[in-house]
């Protein structure tokens, strides 16, 4: 009842697209008991079985032996019953084949819809797959159409689409049709036509860290681990870097030879600074490091606060501070310690305002007492040069 071919294909579908040809046979079993349902009664209980050592289909209908029949569907009386098997007793269930004859051309229309049902659901579970394997990894993709700011983008296989919002666009990058670029792939999504959506963005610290993980090959190999990225994208990204390999140069690693490396990622950024530091645990030097390309005279902090305070040269404030602060902001968030910046004219006239806080409060206190002169001025002193918001 069906073509020898159809189930030829189905080896071939086993093979290629690697479902199981077993699966699709108990799939279109199932579609099959449905059709005959619609077809000559949905009260019937049916079993469709496909033989395809005979490429055959044999529907068997099964009925309960009663004394006085009240469904037809599911009942059948005792001597109906007898005569198709003879040692039937009541309450006994028998089967009988019920193929129709026109069940050929209503199962090979059924078996066609369930095919390329099943098809599509498969490539849409093997791109899925393949996305998920790719979760939170860099991908080259193409631009095929932009909507209202959002692109999207072809990724490796025509069943899953890339989005690209606004948000996890680089400011000032132009996309067009047929563009091929690098994309972080952030989440995966159902999407609104159906299929798998992958949501990809190039504005996330992720993004960096892979581009960096490309280009290190000391990061793949763990000899140079990334501490902690911080970014403000199309502007600057700062990176603290760490040499687990104590022979190994950090720093000299993800920057390569006259810059090949670190001038890779940043030709991928579309210029975006980038400022690469080496960690430490010494939150003194890690605070210092962190303010480049400034430099740092001397850093002072408090731990139960968790502030600092950093001094440099009076001609690289600006430098430290940044544009609407962001050095410092990036340097702060890096690690994980609030920063203030003075300069050298700025923590000496500071100083001098604390030293004759602390000579006015001295005499005045004397001239009040005979008592002892000792005057905690620590928490003074915090408040003069911690907690200023850059």
């Amino acid at each position: 009842m069906i073509n020898k071919d159809f189930f030829l294909a189905l080896d071939e579908l086993e093979k290629t697209k690697k479902i199981s040809k077993q699966f699709f046979i108990k799939t279109l079993e199932d579609a099959l008991v449905a059709a005959y349902k619609k077809n000559f009664g949905e009260g019937k209980a049916v079993e469709v079985r496909l033989i395809p050592e005979r490429n055959t289909i044999r529907v068997i209908a099964y009925k309960t032996v009663v004394d006085e029949v009240e469904d037809s569907d599911t009942q059948i009386s005792l001597a109906d019953a007898k005569g198709i098997k003879k040692n039937v007793k009541i309450g006994d269930i028998i089967s009988e084949e019920v193929t129709p004859k026109e069940f050929g051309r209503i199962a090979a229309g059924t078996a066609k819809q369930v095919v390329t049902q099943r098809l599509r659901e498969a490539e849409r579970s093997a791109a899925f797959k393949e996305l998920e394997d790719k979760l939170e990894q860099l991908v080259t993709g193409i631009v095929r159409r932009i909507e209202n700011g959002t692109v999207f983008v072809e990724l490796s296989t025509s069943q899953v689409e890339g989005v690209l919002m606004p948000n996890d666009q680089i400011p000032g990058e132009n996309y067009k049709v047929n563009d091929r670029i690098k994309v972080y792939i952030k989440k995966l999504r159902e999407g609104i036509r159906g299929g798998t959506q992958a949501i990809v963005s190039r504005t996330c610290t992720g993004f960096v860290r892979r581009l960096f993980e490309a280009e290190v090959p000391e990061i793949v190999a763990g000899l140079v681990s990334i501490k902690s990225i911080v970014r403000e994208a199309g502007y600057r990204t700062k990176i603290a870097v760490n040499n687990e390999d104590k022979t190994i140069d950090a720093l000299g690693a993800c920057v390569g030879n006259r810059g090949v490396r670190v001038n890779a990622i940043i030709a991928e950024l579309g210029g975006e600074k980038i400022d690469i530091v080496e960690w430490s645990e010494d939150p003194f030097e890690y605070i210092a490091r962190a303010l480049s390309p400034a430099k740092v005279l001397e850093v002072q902090v408090n731990d139960e606060l968790h502030s600092s305070l950093a001094i440099v040269p009076n001609d690289k404030l600006s430098l430290a501070i940044g544009k609407s602060g962001q050095n410092v902001r990036l340097a702060s968030k890096l690690t994980g310690w609030k920063i203030d910046v003075k300069s050298e004219s700025q923590y000496e006239e500071m100083t001098k305002t604390v030293r004759k806080i602390d000579e006015n409060s001295n005499s005045s206190y004397n001239a009040q007492s005979n008592s002892t002169n000792d005057v905690n001025l620590e928490g003074l002193f915090d408040d003069i040069y911690i907690d200023e918001e850059v």
